[in-house]
């Protein structure tokens, strides 16, 4: 069972590893390098979430249809092709703007959105195979295993890019990227031979898994004056501390002139923060109480984002940095103390609230990168600085982050005491990793 669980989460490393390059080096280099507009990028990485709400359509099909005796592997080899693909192929698509901007926007929608769909394809897949090669009892130890180790593939794919990159050039850019895909490519192969069982007889019943459509889950928490809340609540957070996503390299590079091999290590300090604290929270809960933990760790990312905001204005990279850190510890904190408070008030449900989780991750993210993309490129015109469209957009997140505190004080969880269950790391890894894909 050990080799198992490495090898279903050398798939989940593998899909991670092609989201590093996509969503941070490219990012950067299309905002400072082509001078691409920061809200035609946000609408480039959106397009992924788009996508998100056909998970449940994907494993309700594989459930039904397997191919050559194999449930889950054929969809999620699909899903590792596509997004190997859509790495190795993005950067040079992207590079066709410059010269025919239709045509190389037609293109990088294409290959944005074939990445997406492969996300999709994947995640749903191997998420299920995980369950049903552990069996209940080991779920959420397969999960948790799945979990770390894609923090930790996140922060040496983000390091050795940036080792790769140390001298920049479309050619080397583009070469590097392919690198990271045969990767990604080779660890996920490894990780599916002989994964999955295969089943030599054609089953005339199959038992599908509980998936619950995203409409399902829309009116349940309509009909909760909590749940609503609680939803909002996790919908303004997520949007503040994920939408910074797409601009901080970029920031890095307008506001202290980093170079792509620098910035490209930002990703890495930031996975290194969030690990650390996301470790310590688990810890700490025990004494603290979850909402307590939440408010304290909402502050922790709103100074992270003032103090970014304040090192552009005074144009210090070691308070840049500073920044970084603590908007990571503040992010990792953050979100397992939300997920521990929402089980701690769901022990009904859970599944329907994990789904809901999922939801407001999505949509966060949609609105979040969005929201950055464009106040950004408003911002900037506006003020005839491109930097300070920058500060503005991470002086209105950590604006969002005291309005998520507002909405947190609202949210009663007394009468759920009750019902309060005390949960491992491990099953929170594993909630945790349902609920952002």
């Amino acid at each position: 069972m050990f080799l198992k669980r490495i090898q279903i989460s050398f798939i989940h490393v593998a899909v991670a590893m092609t989201l590093v390059p996509i969503n941070s080096t490219l990012n950067r280099v299309m905002i400072k390098e082509l001078a691409l507009s920061a809200t035609l990028v946000a609408v480039l990485a959106v397009l992924p979430y788009l996508f998100a709400p056909i998970q449940v359509a994907i494993g309700s099909y594989a459930d039904r249809h397997p191919i050559l005796g194999y449930r889950r592997s054929p969809y999620i080899l699909l899903g590792l092709l596509l997004n190997v693909a859509g790495l190795a192929i993005a950067p040079f698509v992207v590079f066709v703007m410059p010269e025919n901007f239709w045509l190389g926007l037609f293109l990088s929608m294409l290959v944005f959105g074939a990445w997406g769909m492969g996300y999709n394809f994947a995640a749903v897949s191997y998420l299920s195979l995980a369950s049903e090669i552990s069996g209940e009892k080991g779920r959420s130890k397969t999960i948790a295993v799945m979990f770390f180790l894609m923090i930790i593939g996140i922060i040496l794919t983000s390091t050795g890019l940036s080792r790769l990159l140390e001298t920049y050039s479309p050619e080397i850019l583009q070469r590097s990227f392919l690198i990271v895909a045969m990767i990604a490519l080779v660890l996920g192969l490894v990780g599916l031979i002989k994964l999955e069982p295969r089943q030599t007889q054609p089953s005339r019943e199959v038992v599908k898994e509980e998936r619950t459509p995203w409409s399902h889950i829309y009116r349940e928490v309509i009909g909760s004056s909590q749940a609503r809340r609680f939803f909002l609540y996790l919908t303004v957070l997520l949007a503040a501390i994920l939408g910074q996503d797409i601009l901080l390299e970029p920031f890095g590079a307008e506001a202290f002139d980093l170079s792509v091999s620098v910035t490209t290590r930002i990703t890495a300090i930031w996975g290194t923060a969030f690990l650390i604290s996301l470790l310590i929270a688990s810890f700490v809960d025990r004494w603290i109480s979850k909402k307590r933990i939440a408010q304290i760790s909402a502050y922790i990312a709103l100074s992270g984002f003032l103090l970014i905001a304040l090192s552009g204005a005074i144009v210090n990279q070691s308070v840049f940095y500073l920044g970084v850190v603590i908007l990571g510890f503040g992010t990792g904190s953050s979100t397992t103390s939300n997920l521990s408070l929402m089980l701690d008030m769901t022990t009904e449900k859970v599944g329907l609230f994990i789904g809901a989780w999922g939801v407001a991750n999505a949509l966060s993210r949609f609105i979040g990168t969005l929201m950055s993309g464009v106040v950004r490129d408003i911002a900037a015109n506006i003020l005839h600085n491109p930097v300070n469209g920058y500060l503005v957009v991470f002086i209105l997140e950590a604006g969002m982050l005291a309005f998520s505190l507002i909405l947190l004080r609202k949210i009663s969880v007394t009468k759920f005491q009750d019902q309060v269950h005390n949960i491992s790391l491990t099953e929170k890894a594993e909630y945790l990793q349902e609920a952002v894909n």
